[in-house]
């Protein structure tokens, strides 16, 4: 299956050139090696690398931007923004891989991919309504690193560890930090628990990004998971697929046919991020066998556009990934400059319904503070009900009457 021109805009292209402009000339088709389709010349400083080490997604893990010295070398920052970077990561670590890193533009610090990498003073303003854990996970845990909230599914911790850390996580209580790293006790602990409770079916394995585990890790977790006889369904969240798609390898996929029915949930953000490398990602667990969908956090500045929302989520039906679910940025500390009013969602809602596919349409959600769960919010379509007698109306603004039986 070949790559279209059109698909691939905004794929990596010549630093500096217009969104619009960033097109791989002459792309090779979808399951074609990854080397071919990120040219060693769109690598920033790691021009030289050899592509056996920059397809490696654990050479990629090693050498991740993670000081202000190696950042400089990738993006231009003011002296301001160096001072910033200091103060701010004393307080939430930076991690970027550089295959994302590659993705930003060096000299538009409101560049959508570099606006959830590098560290701003933002961060550092939490406003009276930030929670330390604003979705209530560690209060709803019967078992350290497992949350169990609804009555037929959990929440299960594998790893600390991301590839990279999204300025706008929000578990930045736990991310990054060491000391919550799930052990393997921790680990024992939750399977026990989910096999004790036949009410739980459906088992998010979550972290932290699950696929920063080996291969054998990951097979051992979900084989056990599976053994148990009432888990039904078993999705992964990750966001490998976009920030570091050469973890998805041909011995991963194996490991993943094994453990079916498994579902993924990946986090796009931005057309941006819909690369060739991210196709070809998707592509290999679309072949696996598994429904992959999409869950995209509402961020101002980066995605708060219907027009930008509509390019991902129809870019993201070409790859096979179904947008899931839109998340109005949770109350996390650190966060809020990122946060818009609920009303965005709602019109970026209003403006997918009708004017593209509805495959494209995800449900916007605000996930409650306090452990109140994913609430839906959509635009208003009853004009007037009274008795049996609906008015309604269309995505065009169109009135319809429907009678009621």
């Amino acid at each position: 299956m070949a790559i279209s021109q059109d698909i691939l805009k905004s794929a990596p292209g010549a630093q500096g050139v217009p969104e619009a402009n960033r097109i791989i000339e002459g792309a090779p088709a979808i399951a074609s090696p990854i080397r071919t389709r990120f040219p060693a010349s769109l690598r920033s400083i790691w021009k030289e690398t050899p592509d056996s080490d920059w397809n490696d997604w654990r050479w990629q893990l090693r050498n991740r931007v993670t000081d202000l010295a190696t950042l400089e070398k990738v993006v231009e920052l003011t002296p301001e923004a160096r001072g910033e970077f200091e103060r701010t990561t004393a307080e939430f670590n930076m991690a970027i891989t550089p295959y994302y890193a590659s993705l930003m533009d060096p000299k538009d610090p409101h560049c959508p991919v570099r606006m959830q990498s590098v560290p701003v003073a933002a961060e550092l303003n939490v406003l009276p309504t930030d929670l330390e854990d604003p979705l209530a996970e560690d209060r709803d845990m019967p078992v350290p690193g497992l949350t169990h909230r609804y009555p037929d599914r959990v929440l299960f911790y594998v790893s600390h560890n991301c590839p990279m850390f999204c300025r706008h996580c929000t578990r930045k209580r736990k991310v990054a930090n060491p000391s919550s790293a799930a052990a393997s006790k921790q680990i024992d602990d939750g399977i026990a628990y989910i096999a004790s409770n036949p009410k739980v079916r459906d088992v998010v394995v979550s972290g932290g990004d699950p696929l920063t585990l080996s291969d054998e890790r990951v097979d051992d977790i979900l084989g056990r998971l599976r053994a148990i006889p009432h888990v039904e369904i078993i999705r992964l969240g990750t966001r490998c697929p976009v920030t570091l798609p050469q973890r998805i390898t041909e011995d991963l996929v194996k490991v993943i046919r094994k453990h079916h029915p498994l579902f993924v949930n990946t986090h796009f953000n931005h057309p941006k991020e819909c690369t060739a490398e991210s196709f070809e990602a998707a592509r290999k667990l679309s072949d696996a066998g598994c429904s992959v969908g999409n869950q995209m956090v509402l961020l101002k500045g980066v995605n708060d556009d219907p027009k930008i929302v509509k390019a991902l989520n129809q870019k993201l039906l070409m790859m096979r990934i179904r947008p899931y679910y839109i998340y109005q940025c949770d109350l996390s500390k650190g966060i809020g400059h990122f946060r818009t009013e609920v009303a965005k969602g709602i019109e970026i809602i209003e403006n997918l319904r009708g004017w593209t596919s509805g495959m494209a349409v995800p449900h916007f959600v605000v996930d409650g503070p306090d452990g109140g769960g994913k609430i839906p919010l959509m635009p208003n379509y009853v004009v007037s009900h009274e008795g049996k007698h609906l008015v309604l109306r269309n995505y065009a603004k169109k009135q319809c009457t429907y009678e009621e039986p």
